[in-house]
């Protein structure tokens, strides 16, 4: 596709998206009188317009029904989970057995790893990525200690090379060969939060199989951003929350997967009421007798209200499919790439410097390996440049200590948001 920073070629691009109708279906932060360029999904997402009405409907059925609303609210919630299988299901690409909506992200991560890290003397290594999020560091940290290792030995950090920012995905496979008399679990992002790379998952959990070990992976920065097929690529087990692409409102609900070839009642795992089978349920007997569903994984009864939001934006993605999802965000993020680019080109012929010298801001997402977060190393630049960004309308990340993340949301974020900001970049830029 040809690019060109133009606010007429922006709008051109918009009026022919097959997607432009969803920017209207959410509410935008507003400032100086005008709508933000939001570019944030990917910490949170925004709020779809229909998730008030549908959170108003579990509360007025709360009013009318009391404990009866269980199953005779319009959505029973003795079942308001199951709502979710097959919609979930098509945005990470497993069965609809295979997912449950559930508890929050870093809770069901310990849930799963009781499930699949059941380390012996011989085996008990964890390998992750380098500068994995830090609830999944901490998680990893405490379940080795928990079952008595120390975390210095028994997790395994795969690091990008000297003078690099991602992790090749040969470094990886190679790291768990070299660690596969040992290695137990190999639990990674799906994304990584920091420079936006998408791991090679398919690649990655037939490398963990082969050496023995089983394989997970934290999806918060990849549900609803990147086309997934966990069923096909024979994951283990995954989470993610639900409040970032999925737009489902802060610390709202989190998501699991486990593949199938885990339902059995042999899987060890912490059992809890409503995990256990739904036809013997409310027989209040001893002897926990589990689904033979990702259900079984659920301790609690559903958290109806938060779930009440999860249903709006779920809806939303139903209607478009990642498909149609992928196609725009590869486009949008594609024109902040040229825009970014054409900057950095201006800049540098404006420059008294010589020729060759490194890019002012530099891409450290991979082209061939992103969905649609670009992270940006503002070289020789402080969080100052940050502060006016959003001064100016514009709300991104920033990230220590010279990283912008950039998320055009394909859902909801348009081509004239992208010009938008290199407008702004550019000014902001000028003053610094």
């Amino acid at each position: 596709m040809k690019y060109e920073n133009t606010l007429e070629f922006a709008k051109q691009q918009d009026s022919s998206d097959p997607l432009k109708k969803y920017r209207e279906r959410f509410y935008f932060p507003q400032m100086n009188g005008r709508e933000v360029v939001y570019f944030t999904g990917n910490s949170l997402g925004l709020q779809p317009k229909s998730t008030q009405d549908h959170v108003l409907k579990e509360l007025e059925d709360w009013a009318s029904f009391g404990v009866e609303g269980h199953f005779h609210a319009r959505n029973p919630w003795f079942s308001y989970h199951e709502m979710f299988a097959e919609p979930v299901s098509k945005i990470v690409g497993a069965k609809p057995a295979e997912v449950v909506v559930m508890n929050q992200l870093t809770s069901n991560l310990h849930f799963l790893m009781a499930s699949f890290y059941r380390p012996t003397k011989k085996r008990y290594k964890i390998l992750c990525e380098y500068k994995a999020f830090p609830s999944d560091q901490y998680a990893l940290e405490t379940q080795a200690q928990h079952h008595g290792f120390d975390p210095a030995d028994a997790i395994i950090e795969v690091k990008p090379r000297e003078g690099e920012y991602i992790i090749r995905t040969e470094d990886i496979i190679t790291a768990i060969e070299k660690n596969r008399n040992e290695l137990e679990l190999v639990l990674m992002g799906g994304v990584n939060y920091f420079t936006g790379q998408v791991f090679d998952m398919e690649k990655i959990t037939a490398a963990a199989h082969s050496a023995g070990a089983l394989a997970g992976f934290d999806l918060a920065h990849a549900v609803g951003n990147i086309k997934l097929n966990l069923h096909d690529w024979k994951v283990d087990f995954a989470c993610w929350c639900t409040y970032k692409y999925l737009n489902s409102g802060p610390g709202c609900v989190g998501g699991a997967y486990i593949h199938e070839r885990h339902h059995k009642p042999s899987t060890p795992r912490l059992g809890g009421w409503w995990g256990h089978d739904k036809q013997s349920r409310f027989k209040m007997e001893k002897g926990f007798n589990p689904m033979m569903t990702a259900e079984a994984w659920q301790l609690s009864n559903a958290p109806v209200v938060a779930m009440a939001c999860h249903k709006a934006s779920v809806e939303i993605f139903e209607e478009v499919g990642m498909e149609a999802l992928s196609e725009k965000s590869k486009k949008l993020t594609g024109y902040l790439e040229y825009v970014i680019e054409e900057i950095n080109s201006k800049s540098q012929a404006q420059s008294s410097k010589p020729k060759g010298n490194s890019q002012m801001l530099e891409i450290i997402t991979p082209k061939d390996a992103r969905g649609c977060q670009l992270s940006i190393v503002a070289h020789g630049m402080g969080k100052s440049l940050h502060d006016k960004l959003t001064a100016a309308g514009v709300i991104a990340d920033w990230r220590e200590p010279n990283v912008i993340r950039c998320a055009p949301v394909p859902l909801y974020n348009s081509f004239e948001d992208v010009w938008r900001f290199g407008e702004i970049l550019e000014m902001s830029l000028r003053t610094q």
